[in-house]
Order: C-alpha cells, then sequence, then structure tokens
C-alpha cells in the first residue's frame, strides 16, 4: 500500500561491528517511527533506550521432554536411548535436564511406563515499550530456547500494527548479526537493508555472505563502514569489492572511544557527543536514506 511504513533493517555480518550503536543513533534522529529490535538472541538496544514497558506477553520456544516421577519406573531405556545426554541419574531417579534436551521426543516413544511427555516452553518474551524517542517493539529467546527466527517475524507484525496506530513513516529494525533463521526473518519483505561492516578481513568475508543472503529476497542494499580508520587499506578493498557489486557505501565513521562513554552511560551517540564529527556523518548517513526513501 502506497502509505505503508518504510521498513530499514540494519544488519551485520559478523557480531560487534557497532549495529545496534548506529540504529539507536538514527532513533534519535527519525521522527513518526517505530523501532524493532529482532536480535532476540542477544538483545540489548533496550539498554541504550531505557523503555518503559506497557505490556509483556510470553512467546512459545521448543518443546522438551518431561519425565512424570509418579508413572517412571527407573528402568533407564531413556537415557540408554538418548544421544543428546540429556537424561541423568539423581538420587536414583531418572531426570531430564531441560536446556539440554533437544526435544526430539525419542525417550517419550521408547518409555514402557508412558512416563514421559513433550511440554512446549513458554519462556520466550515479547515486549511492548515507549522510549524517549518513540515507540519500541522487541523481544527476548529464554536459554536454550527455540523459534528465534518466529518471535522476529511476530515482532515485525506488531511492529507494523504499531506504525499503522501511529501514522509512522519508518519502521527502523535493529536485526541480528549473521545469516541465521532470525537474520532471514527479519529481511524477508522488508523495504531496505543496511550492513554494518567494519575494516578486517573477517569483516569483509561475513559482509559477502551476508550479500548474498539478502540478494535472494532481492531487497536493495546499502553498506555503512565504521570505524573505517583504523585499517583505511582494508576499507578501500572493501569498497572497492562493493563497488564491482553495484553496493553502495552510505558512508564511513570514524573510530572514538566516546562511543563507549556513551553506551554505558545508557545514552545514543547524537546525545552524548552533540557536536561531534561522527554524529554529523550519522545524520547525513540518516538524511541520506530519508531521501532515498522520498521522505523529508
Amino acid at each position: 500500500m502506497e502509505n505503508d511504513p518504510i521498513e530499514i533493517v540494519i544488519l551485520s555480518g559478523k557480531g560487534g561491528t557497532g549495529k545496534t550503536s548506529i540504529t539507536a543513533a538514527f532513533a534519535a534522529m527519525a521522527k513518526d517511527f517505530v523501532i524493532a529490535d529482532c536480535d532476540v538472541d542477544a538483545a540489548d538496544l533496550h539498554l541504550i533506550l531505557q523503555p518503559e514497558l506497557y505490556h509483556e506477553e510470553s512467546y512459545p520456544g521448543g518443546t522438551k521432554s518431561v519425565i512424570d516421577p509418579d508413572r517412571c519406573s527407573d528402568c533407564g531405556i531413556c537415557m540408554d536411548m538418548c544421544r543428546f545426554n540429556a537424561v541423568g541419574l539423581i538420587n536414583g531417579h531418572y531426570s531430564i535436564d531441560e536446556y539440554a534436551c533437544e526435544g526430539c521426543g525419542l525417550c517419550n516413544m521408547a518409555c514402557p511406563e508412558d512416563a514421559i511427555r513433550s511440554v512446549t516452553n513458554e519462556n520466550n518474551n515479547l515486549y511492548f515499550s515507549n522510549c524517549r524517542f518513540g515507540p519500541f517493539i522487541y523481544g527476548m529467546v529464554g536459554i536454550a530456547e527455540e523459534n528465534s527466527g518466529r518471535l522476529v517475524s511476530r515482532i515485525r507484525e506488531e511492529a507494523k500494527k504499531k506504525a499503522r496506530e501511529e501514522k509512522a513513516t519508518i519502521i527502523l529494525v535493529d536485526g541480528p548479526p549473521g545469516i541465521g533463521c532470525p537474520a532471514i526473518s527479519s529481511v524477508t519483505g522488508s523495504d531496505m537493508v543496511v550492513a554494518v561492516t567494519e575494516p578486517t578481513k573477517s569483516g569483509w568475508h561475513d559482509l559477502q555472505r551476508l550479500i548474498e543472503m539478502i540478494e535472494r529476497f532481492h531487497t536493495k542494499i546499502f553498506v555503512i563502514m565504521n570505524k573505517y580508520d583504523l585499517n583505511e587499506s582494508m576499507s578501500d578493498t572493501i569498497e572497492e569489492g562493493l563497488k564491482e557489486k553495484n553496493i553502495p557505501v552510505l558512508g564511513k565513521l570514524l573510530y572514538d572511544e566516546q562511543v563507549i562513554h556513551a553506551l554505558i552511560s545508557g545514552k545514543t551517540i547524537p546525545e552524548y557527543m552533540k557536536e561531534h564529527p561522527l554524529t554529523h556523518e550519522l545524520q547525513r548517513i540518516w538524511n541520506k536514506l530519508l531521501k532515498i526513501n522520498h521522505y523529508k
């Protein structure tokens, strides 16, 4: 639809490139927007945005097996059958380690006493909040839980609903690093991806893998080179490689230790470093993104 908000997803080929710091900086500059943190396996954008929750709900994770001690005869078949070493003998009775269990259900079928059943864990969480910049929706996957890709899809759905309610023009998504299921769920159906990279060989290698994944969805790709001055030779190599792929570099950001102090203070770069060249470059990049998407 013509009036639907533009969904901009910030991704990185690897962790530690500065993706979340850049997303938070854009949030401080944006207007009429909704922000979503889809890095559900290691959500940390809320540490900077410090939101106020108004609603929280659980989201189903994977299935785990549980032994009913009243029906168990302690025969030990379940432990013999389990290939994940999830069954243990404690004080003469068998139990299943919820963190080691893969939920395959083999022990359920093998148990002669029908004493083992599968249960769905509710350890994943979805949070609805407001931060100092606007509406903010995020989620967290519980320890050793599954369905991170589905949780990402749910977060994006809720962000779109909120954007329509607020008549927001942009949905800003902080996506997960890498090319796994959560990253794929973040890209699917989005309008554009901004990939954040750093000037290292591993950064370039992981960026190329990320680009290959994004291209499968025919989504527009742009790149931000973070901390480019730490290895300008490698930065030039990456930039040349991106030119060959016809992928635009939106901008290049300097390394500055003040960014660390901003994060410790729970502030975005524009808030902590108001007249700093890094802030001016981030503002220039954000304005460029708005122009690409025909927003003022």
